[in-house]
Protein backbone atom coordinates (compact mmCIF):
# COMPACT_ATOMS: atom_id res chain seq x y z
CA UNK A 1 0.00 0.00 0.00
CA UNK A 2 1.49 3.40 -0.96
CA UNK A 3 2.78 5.55 1.86
CA UNK A 4 0.43 8.36 0.89
CA UNK A 5 -2.60 6.14 1.37
CA UNK A 6 -1.22 5.04 4.70
CA UNK A 7 -0.85 8.64 5.78
CA UNK A 8 -4.28 9.79 4.84
CA UNK A 9 -6.16 6.98 6.53
CA UNK A 10 -3.92 6.92 9.60
CA UNK A 11 -2.90 3.40 8.72
CA UNK A 12 -2.09 2.18 12.17
CA UNK A 13 -5.59 3.00 13.29
CA UNK A 14 -7.24 1.36 10.33
CA UNK A 15 -5.11 -1.75 10.01
CA UNK A 16 -4.31 -2.70 13.59
CA UNK A 17 -7.14 -4.44 15.48
CA UNK A 18 -8.68 -2.24 18.18
CA UNK A 19 -8.34 -3.87 21.59
CA UNK A 20 -9.48 -1.16 24.01
CA UNK A 21 -12.82 -1.89 25.66
CA UNK A 22 -15.98 0.08 25.02
CA UNK A 23 -16.37 3.27 27.03
CA UNK A 24 -19.98 3.31 28.16
CA UNK A 25 -22.25 4.16 31.06
CA UNK A 26 -21.14 7.78 31.48
CA UNK A 27 -22.42 11.14 30.21
CA UNK A 28 -18.86 12.23 29.37
CA UNK A 29 -15.92 10.16 28.13
CA UNK A 30 -12.54 11.89 28.07
CA UNK A 31 -10.25 11.28 25.11
CA UNK A 32 -7.65 14.04 25.30
CA UNK A 33 -7.21 15.47 28.81
CA UNK A 34 -4.53 17.92 27.75
CA UNK A 35 -5.50 20.52 30.38
CA UNK A 36 -4.39 18.07 33.06
CA UNK A 37 -0.95 17.90 31.46
CA UNK A 38 -1.45 14.35 30.24
CA UNK A 39 -0.87 12.61 26.91
CA UNK A 40 -1.67 9.23 28.40
CA UNK A 41 -2.74 6.60 25.87
CA UNK A 42 -1.90 8.83 22.89
CA UNK A 43 0.52 7.34 20.38
CA UNK A 44 2.51 8.82 17.49
CA UNK A 45 2.50 7.74 13.87
CA UNK A 46 4.99 9.48 11.56
CA UNK A 47 4.69 9.40 7.78
CA UNK A 48 6.93 12.10 6.31
CA UNK A 49 9.11 13.99 8.72
CA UNK A 50 7.59 14.65 12.10
CA UNK A 51 5.14 17.27 13.25
CA UNK A 52 6.19 18.39 16.72
CA UNK A 53 3.48 17.93 19.36
CA UNK A 54 3.97 19.16 22.89
CA UNK A 55 1.91 20.33 25.86
CA UNK A 56 2.27 24.05 26.56
CA UNK A 57 0.69 26.64 28.85
CA UNK A 58 -1.54 29.18 27.17
CA UNK A 59 -3.49 31.73 29.21
CA UNK A 60 -3.03 29.54 32.28
CA UNK A 61 -4.34 26.35 30.63
CA UNK A 62 -2.36 23.44 29.26
CA UNK A 63 -3.07 22.71 25.60
CA UNK A 64 -1.47 20.66 22.85
CA UNK A 65 0.66 22.61 20.37
CA UNK A 66 1.47 21.23 16.90
CA UNK A 67 4.23 22.62 14.66
CA UNK A 68 4.58 21.27 11.14
CA UNK A 69 7.25 22.19 8.58
CA UNK A 70 6.80 20.15 5.39
CA UNK A 71 6.00 17.22 7.67
CA UNK A 72 3.17 14.79 8.40
CA UNK A 73 2.75 12.88 11.63
CA UNK A 74 -0.23 12.42 13.87
CA UNK A 75 -1.28 11.49 17.36
CA UNK A 76 -3.96 8.89 17.87
CA UNK A 77 -5.79 7.22 20.72
CA UNK A 78 -7.50 3.88 20.39
CA UNK A 79 -10.72 3.88 22.38
CA UNK A 80 -14.01 2.27 21.47
CA UNK A 81 -16.82 4.75 22.10
CA UNK A 82 -20.48 3.73 22.31
CA UNK A 83 -22.26 6.32 20.18
CA UNK A 84 -25.66 5.24 21.47
CA UNK A 85 -24.58 6.64 24.85
CA UNK A 86 -22.21 9.49 23.98
CA UNK A 87 -22.62 10.48 20.32
CA UNK A 88 -21.22 14.03 20.56
CA UNK A 89 -17.54 14.72 19.98
CA UNK A 90 -16.39 17.96 21.63
CA UNK A 91 -13.09 19.79 21.23
CA UNK A 92 -11.56 23.21 20.77
CA UNK A 93 -8.81 24.27 18.42
CA UNK A 94 -7.07 27.24 16.85
CA UNK A 95 -4.52 27.87 14.11
CA UNK A 96 -1.84 30.53 14.10
CA UNK A 97 -1.50 30.82 10.33
CA UNK A 98 -3.35 29.81 7.19
CA UNK A 99 -1.77 27.62 4.56
CA UNK A 100 -1.30 28.95 1.04
CA UNK A 101 -4.34 28.36 -1.18
CA UNK A 102 -4.46 24.66 -2.06
CA UNK A 103 -6.71 22.41 -4.11
CA UNK A 104 -7.66 20.24 -1.18
CA UNK A 105 -9.50 17.78 -3.38
CA UNK A 106 -6.18 16.91 -5.08
CA UNK A 107 -3.26 14.89 -3.77
CA UNK A 108 -0.74 17.79 -3.96
CA UNK A 109 -3.12 19.97 -1.95
CA UNK A 110 -4.12 17.51 0.77
CA UNK A 111 -2.54 19.50 3.64
CA UNK A 112 -4.35 20.97 6.67
CA UNK A 113 -3.30 23.26 9.49
CA UNK A 114 -5.50 21.21 11.82
CA UNK A 115 -7.60 18.07 11.57
CA UNK A 116 -9.45 15.73 13.90
CA UNK A 117 -10.32 12.16 12.85
CA UNK A 118 -12.77 9.59 14.08
CA UNK A 119 -12.19 6.05 12.89
CA UNK A 120 -14.47 3.02 12.62
CA UNK A 121 -12.48 -0.20 12.55
CA UNK A 122 -13.82 -3.05 10.43
CA UNK A 123 -11.84 -5.83 12.11
CA UNK A 124 -11.12 -8.59 9.64
CA UNK A 125 -13.66 -7.05 7.25
CA UNK A 126 -11.21 -4.41 6.03
CA UNK A 127 -13.69 -3.02 3.52
CA UNK A 128 -15.85 -1.81 6.40
CA UNK A 129 -13.16 0.50 7.83
CA UNK A 130 -14.18 4.14 7.61
CA UNK A 131 -13.09 7.55 8.87
CA UNK A 132 -14.48 11.05 9.16
CA UNK A 133 -11.91 13.81 8.99
CA UNK A 134 -12.86 17.26 10.31
CA UNK A 135 -10.43 19.79 8.87
CA UNK A 136 -9.49 23.45 8.99
CA UNK A 137 -9.60 24.12 5.25
CA UNK A 138 -7.52 26.68 3.38
CA UNK A 139 -9.62 27.05 0.22
CA UNK A 140 -12.65 24.76 0.51
CA UNK A 141 -15.75 26.58 1.79
CA UNK A 142 -17.03 25.85 5.26
CA UNK A 143 -19.44 22.92 5.17
CA UNK A 144 -18.00 21.32 2.04
CA UNK A 145 -17.62 17.52 2.23
CA UNK A 146 -15.56 15.42 -0.18
CA UNK A 147 -13.78 12.04 -0.46
CA UNK A 148 -10.14 12.03 0.55
CA UNK A 149 -7.81 12.49 -2.43
CA UNK A 150 -5.78 9.40 -1.52
CA UNK A 151 -8.20 7.07 0.25
CA UNK A 152 -11.44 7.78 -1.61
CA UNK A 153 -14.92 7.54 -0.12
CA UNK A 154 -13.84 5.45 2.88
CA UNK A 155 -12.37 8.65 4.36
CA UNK A 156 -14.66 11.67 4.09
CA UNK A 157 -13.32 15.19 4.62
CA UNK A 158 -15.49 17.82 6.32
CA UNK A 159 -14.47 21.50 6.13
CA UNK A 160 -15.49 22.48 9.63
CA UNK A 161 -13.43 25.68 9.60
CA UNK A 162 -12.21 27.64 6.59
CA UNK A 163 -10.35 30.75 5.47
CA UNK A 164 -13.11 33.02 6.78
CA UNK A 165 -12.39 31.98 10.37
CA UNK A 166 -9.89 34.04 12.31
CA UNK A 167 -6.43 32.83 13.18
CA UNK A 168 -5.16 32.97 16.77
CA UNK A 169 -8.73 32.51 18.05
CA UNK A 170 -10.09 29.48 19.86
CA UNK A 171 -13.18 27.78 18.39
CA UNK A 172 -15.31 25.28 20.29
CA UNK A 173 -16.71 22.38 18.26
CA UNK A 174 -19.45 19.84 18.87
CA UNK A 175 -20.40 17.18 16.31
CA UNK A 176 -22.98 14.41 16.50
CA UNK A 177 -20.71 11.67 15.20
CA UNK A 178 -23.45 9.09 14.88
CA UNK A 179 -25.49 11.41 12.67
CA UNK A 180 -22.44 12.43 10.62
CA UNK A 181 -21.52 8.79 10.02
CA UNK A 182 -25.09 7.99 8.99
CA UNK A 183 -25.17 10.91 6.58
CA UNK A 184 -21.81 10.21 4.93
CA UNK A 185 -21.86 6.41 4.81
CA UNK A 186 -25.57 5.59 4.78
CA UNK A 187 -25.28 3.29 7.81
CA UNK A 188 -26.33 3.45 11.44
CA UNK A 189 -22.90 2.99 13.02
CA UNK A 190 -23.13 2.73 16.80
CA UNK A 191 -19.47 3.06 17.78
CA UNK A 192 -16.10 4.47 16.80
CA UNK A 193 -12.78 2.85 17.64
CA UNK A 194 -10.21 5.65 17.66
CA UNK A 195 -9.64 9.40 17.52
CA UNK A 196 -6.67 11.08 15.86
CA UNK A 197 -5.34 14.58 15.34
CA UNK A 198 -2.87 15.79 12.76
CA UNK A 199 -1.31 19.02 11.54
CA UNK A 200 0.39 18.29 8.23
CA UNK A 201 2.10 20.29 5.50
CA UNK A 202 4.12 17.68 3.62
CA UNK A 203 2.46 17.74 0.21
CA UNK A 204 2.90 21.46 -0.53
CA UNK A 205 5.89 21.96 1.77
CA UNK A 206 4.34 24.65 3.94
CA UNK A 207 4.42 25.44 7.63
CA UNK A 208 1.64 25.50 10.20
CA UNK A 209 1.16 25.93 13.93
CA UNK A 210 -2.06 24.81 15.61
CA UNK A 211 -3.36 24.23 19.12
CA UNK A 212 -5.79 21.59 20.36
CA UNK A 213 -7.74 21.74 23.61
CA UNK A 214 -9.40 18.91 25.51
CA UNK A 215 -11.30 16.30 23.48
CA UNK A 216 -14.23 14.34 24.89
CA UNK A 217 -17.47 12.59 23.98
CA UNK A 218 -20.73 13.55 25.64
CA UNK A 219 -24.35 12.43 25.82
CA UNK A 220 -25.62 15.83 24.71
Amino acid sequence: MPIKLLRQTIALLLLVPITVGIAAGADRVGIGDFSSGSLQDWETQAFKGRTQYRLVDQDGVKVLRADSAASASGLFRKQRIDLTQTPYLNWRWRIENRLDPLNEQSKPGDDYAARVYVVVDGGLAFWRKKALNYVWASTSPKGKIWPNAFAGAKVMMVALRASGDDTAVWYDEKRNIREDLRREFGEDIDHIDAVAIMTDTDNAGGRATAYYGDIFFSAK
